[in-house]
Parts: structure tokens; C-alpha cells; sequence
């Protein structure tokens, strides 16, 4: 089956290896994740600040363009399905912001009625396709290492779709179909600092501390979100000096360990793209599994 994909800015930069790994895993359970045409940025976590109206309008532009094409759009990234969401929850309700956006998107010939159903790509793999499906397409298991899910703070709140906003178990119950020990972690849907890093780094790196501090004995740990994993990823070194010890630890998206599982090659799931190497990880796996 083809879904339509929005990509979202990240896929095309930091987080392209979140990308890939997404489109080999679809492509290896059969389905094919297809770009919406002439996509523009969801606005990201900056454009309400500018407009309320604009921050409705760039995802609606997109929601408009995916309507042409069928019911539903897929995204991997967190930011960009919170605000894609966020236009039906909204449109639901207010005839008048349904006027006013209309207003604008008609000025580019489009028209939206808020139905297009939007989807992370966790829940279509749980939903859709099954986690014992999943668990079948598997020709490595994952026994032997121990991971700690983290999900971060925007794709179970506030819209908690298809998970509980506290304690979401989705993408645990992937991990352990596949042969994985999931660790409890407390922290899972804790905010990782965002765009912190940019504007006001201290508490940005306090935040990734609190996150790291907890997690002990663990082989990696494994996020749905491109600015969780770059924010968990690139400032361990800084984080360190929070935790109170040295931070060494792999950060991988679900879809790059899902691939491992399905006997994918590292280069399709772009692991040499991840900024703490998977080497140990790797042999770990080797190990315990009796990988080849």
C-alpha cells in the first residue's frame, strides 16, 4: 500500500537517517511511503509566535494538498504531526478560523475541510500492519540488549491519538515483539528542551541531563522524534556534567533498530549518520544474538 509522506524539514537535514530507515522499513514490510508533492515547512515550534493564523495555515497548505490525493498523511516527525493534528482538532470547532484559513489557502487555489486523517508512523505500524506482523517480518531478534524508550513530549500530548499521554507502551511493545528487554524508564515523555539549544543552551543542556541521569546499563536508547534524538545525541558531552559522570550512549530511531531486527544493511538505515557510534551496540548484538 502507498501512504502519502510528509518528510517535515528535519528528514531533509540533521534527521535523513531517520528518513531512510523509515522508508526501508516500509519498503520491507511492503508498503511505500510516497512524498507529498510541493510540501512546505509545518512551521515548526516558531511560527505561532509570528502569526496564529500563519501557524495554521502552513500545516493547512499541506493538509490541503494531501486531501487531493486521499484520507490520510503520514509524518515521522513529532513537531510536524502535533501541528498537522492540530488544524482538524481546531477546524473541528471554530467555523470562523475555517473562514479565515480558507481565506488564505485560497490565494494559492486550495481549499481545505479538515478531514484528511493525520498519522504518526508509529501508530500506522501498530495500528495497520500489527506488531505481531512486524514481529514475523523479523529475521534478527534483538535479544541480548537493553533499551529505554523514549518518546519526548509532543507525539502523545496534547493529542493522545493513540497512546496514553503518560505511559505510552506502543513503541515498547515493537521493541519487545522483537526480542528486546525495554527497560522501565519514568522519563519517557519528558520534553528534551526543543529549540532550548538554540536560544537559552544552560537550561536546554540541564534538560537532556535530567534525561540522561536516570538511564543505567542500557545499550541504546531509542526515540520517535528528529529533534529529541539530535538534542539526547549531540549533547551528551555537556550533559555530563549534569549527570555527574561521563554520557555515552547511542540514540537511535525506532525505525533504525526495527530495520537491524529485519536484517536490513547499517548503510540503507544510515547508522554511520547517528553522532555516537553503534559499534558496541552492533557487536553487543552479535553476541547475544548470534548475529552475522
Amino acid at each position: 500500500m502507498k501512504y502519502t509522506y510528509f518528510p517535515g524539514c528535519s528528514q531533509e537535514t540533521t534527521a535523513f537517517n531517520y528518513d531512510r530507515s523509515a522508508r526501508a522499513v516500509m519498503k520491507a514490510l511492503d508498503h511505500e511511503l510516497v512524498d507529498l508533492p510541493d510540501w512546505n515547512c509545518c512551521g515548526a515550534t516558531g511560527a505561532d509566535v509570528m502569526s496564529d493564523l500563519l501557524s495554521f495555515a502552513l500545516p493547512a497548505r499541506n493538509l490541503a494538498k494531501a486531501q487531493a490525493l486521499g484520507d490520510q498523511i503520514v509524518t515521522i516527525c513529532s513537531a510536524c504531526y502535533l501541528n498537522l493534528f492540530r488544524v482538524n482538532s481546531h477546524l473541528a470547532g471554530d467555523a470562523t478560523l475555517q473562514e479565515n484559513l480558507n481565506k488564505v489557502l485560497g490565494e494559492v487555489n486550495l481549499h481545505y475541510e479538515g478531514d484528511v486523517r493525520v498519522r504518526h508512523l508509529l501508530e500506522l505500524l501498530v495500528t495497520d500492519i500489527g506488531v505481531k506482523a512486524i514481529a514475523q517480518r523479523a529475521s534478527r531478534r534483538l535479544g541480548g540488549i537493553r533499551v529505554a524508550p523514549y518518546y519526548g513530549c509532543l507525539v502523545v500530548r496534547p493529542y493522545s491519538e493513540f497512546d496514553g499521554p503518560d505511559l505510552p507502551v506502543s513503541m515498547d511493545r515493537v521493541l519487545t515483539a522483537l526480542g528486546a528487554t525495554v527497560v522501565p524508564y519514568a522519563m519517557k515523555t519528558r520534553c528534551c528542551g526543543g529549540v532550548l539549544m538554540t536560544t537559552r543552551k544552560e537550561i536546554g543542556v540541564k534538560l537532556v541531563g535530567d534525561l540522561l541521569a536516570p538511564i543505567r546499563d542500557v545499550d541504546c536508547v531509542v526515540t520517535v522524534c528528529p529533534l529529541c534524538q539530535l538534542n539526547l545525541e549531540a549533547y551528551q558531552r555537556e550533559a555530563a556534567r549534569v549527570v555527574g559522570a561521563p554520557v555515552s550512549v547511542p540514540v537511535l530511531y525506532f525505525t533504525q533498530l526495527i530495520g537491524l531486527a529485519f536484517g536490513l544493511p547499517e548503510g540503507e538505515l544510515k547508522l554511520t549518520a547517528n553522532l555516537v557510534g553503534t559499534d558496541r551496540l552492533m557487536k553487543r548484538l552479535q553476541q547475544a544474538s548470534g548475529w552475522v
